[in-house]
């Protein structure tokens, strides 16, 4: 089993990106001073007589909304909708300003909205971010009866000294926190594995919880680590649509690797599950889920242990996972 036979198909998705960057060629670009694939799309303010740089990204939930759904259980995909946006922008060294939702739906309930709202508002507490605006879309003639959509779209702000990723080099290290589980990535492949092929429900005991309670735990939000880390940091790695494997990469230079000591991560046991229950390779699980790792950090050497120290004070866990070798800017898994 691997994602692309559960329906996802990231070289697609990739080959995409890249007719996207070739498209947008002819367009005026306005401040533009990061190009289509990073983590988030930033803009300098200098040509409007400000000394300030606006970051922005756009994101989703996927298919964790349809475990929502099965499981009636609403109130915490709001929390994944703004994790997986203001994630990707501190990213890039910003701070998440102002946040808007777009919710598309047939035929539910009040409460089952009152629920997602909830949610979006919890994790903009989280994120100490505004909510200025959004949509609400209902088109009974594309979702059936209780079917929804989510989509966030949030901007940043930071000082240009501040952009990540800064120039990386031989001997740096990587520095992983913990995530919460699963995130929001990978589900199409989690409900190939537990419902499809083991027809298995939402309230089957795995790990000492019930299936549903693990795959509806919110994606861990950042941004506070973020910024007590922000004097050390010289790239963040949000760890999200294509793993370890295709985000790593994003940040580093053409002449340095980095290599990712698997035996250094923590121990998640649901995801050995998933690997034995669907028979995926080691390669394919590193390239969908997290493995228990929602973010990274890459700092230098003597500066680790103060990375270390803000992570324990915000009650994330962390973990020295690896360093930067001279090489050809790729991960490399050992």
């Amino acid at each position: 089993m691997d994602y692309k036979a559960s329906g996802v198909d990231i070289d697609k998705g990739n080959r995409f990106a890249k007719k996207i960057k070739e498209l947008v060629g002819v367009l005026p670009k306005n401040g533009t001073i990061s190009s289509i694939g990073g983590f988030g799309a930033l803009v300098d303010l200098d040509g409007l007589g400000c000394n300030l740089i606006l970051s922005s990204s756009t994101d989703g939930v996927g298919t964790k909304l349809l475990v929502a759904q099965h499981a009636n259980k609403h109130d915490t995909v709001g929390i994944d909708l703004v994790a997986m946006n203001v994630n990707d922008i501190i990213a890039t060294g910003t701070e998440p300003y102002f946040f808007l939702d777009y919710i598309s739906y047939s035929d539910v309930e009040d409460k089952v909205l009152e629920d997602i709202a909830k949610g979006i508002v919890d994790g903009l507490e989280l994120s100490e971010c505004s909510l200025v605006g959004g949509e609400t879309a209902q088109m009974a003639d594309v979702y059936k009866k209780g079917e929804y959509d989510l989509a966030g779209f949030c901007v940043g702000v930071g000082k240009k000294e501040d952009i990540l990723p800064k120039p990386l080099k031989e001997g740096m290290v990587l520095i992983g926190f913990e995530s919460s589980g699963f995130h929001s990535n990978g589900y199409s492949l989690l409900r190939k594995v537990f419902f499809d092929i083991h027809h298995l429900d939402l309230y089957s005991e795995f790990c000492g919880k019930p299936l549903a309670e693990i795959l509806l735990k919110p994606t861990t939000i950042y941004v506070k680590l973020s910024k007590s880390i922000k004097p050390y940091a010289k790239a963040l790695i949000h760890i999200t649509g294509g793993g370890f494997c295709d985000n790593v990469p994003r940040v580093l230079n053409s002449d340095i690797d980095a290599i990712l000591e698997k035996d250094k991560l923590p121990e998640v046991d649901i995801f050995k599950v998933v690997q034995d229950m669907g028979n995926v390779e080691e390669n394919e699980m590193f390239r969908t889920f997290n493995m228990g790792i929602g973010m990274i950090a890459i700092c230098e050497n003597r500066d680790k242990e103060k990375i270390i120290e803000a992570s324990k004070y915000s009650g994330i866990k962390s973990y020295e996972i690896g360093f930067l070798i001279k090489g050809r800017g790729e991960l490399k898994i050992v």
